[in-house]
């Protein structure tokens, strides 16, 4: 049996909104697992690390920056079949400090958030897509 299928991954995401109308994404590296797709930044809760630490922590690492991690927005469980189960929490940013610097991504892009279902979004975002287009995707 597969381990990673077995093992839940929490991860804290960061939903960077601006002027309710804007959204950060970010690009993988094409050499990652899931090469040049889109996916809002974050990452691994490490053990005894708590959700919102270990986002104000990934946002210094990829972006530069130092996030106020705002409400939870989201919580969602997606299983990639070769890669294991993944809870995720998505929060909104509400604002951050310092200049943001692109530390690990291909590319990073502020996109309107009507134009969100348009990119080749990581699959288990498509659910706090949909939930960010009902919500905010009005022209």
């Amino acid at each position: 049996m597969n381990p990673y299928l077995v093992t839940m991954i929490t991860v804290a995401v960061g939903l960077i909104i601006r002027h309710q109308k804007e959204i950060l994404l970010c690009q993988r590296k094409a050499h990652l697992p899931y090469p040049l797709k889109w996916e809002f930044p974050g990452g691994k809760v490490m053990d005894g690390e708590h959700v919102e630490d270990c986002l104000h922590r990934e946002l210094a690492e990829e972006l530069g920056i130092e996030a106020k991690i705002g409400k939870l927005y989201h919580r969602g469980k997606y299983v990639y079949p070769d890669s294991g189960t993944f809870d995720v929490s998505y929060f909104l940013v509400p604002s951050f400090r310092c200049g943001m610097v692109n530390n690990v991504f291909a590319g990073l892009r502020w996109v309107s958030i009507i134009e969100l279902a348009t990119f080749d979004i990581l699959e288990g975002n498509t659910e706090v897509v949909q939930k960010l287009l009902k919500e905010y995707g009005t022209a």
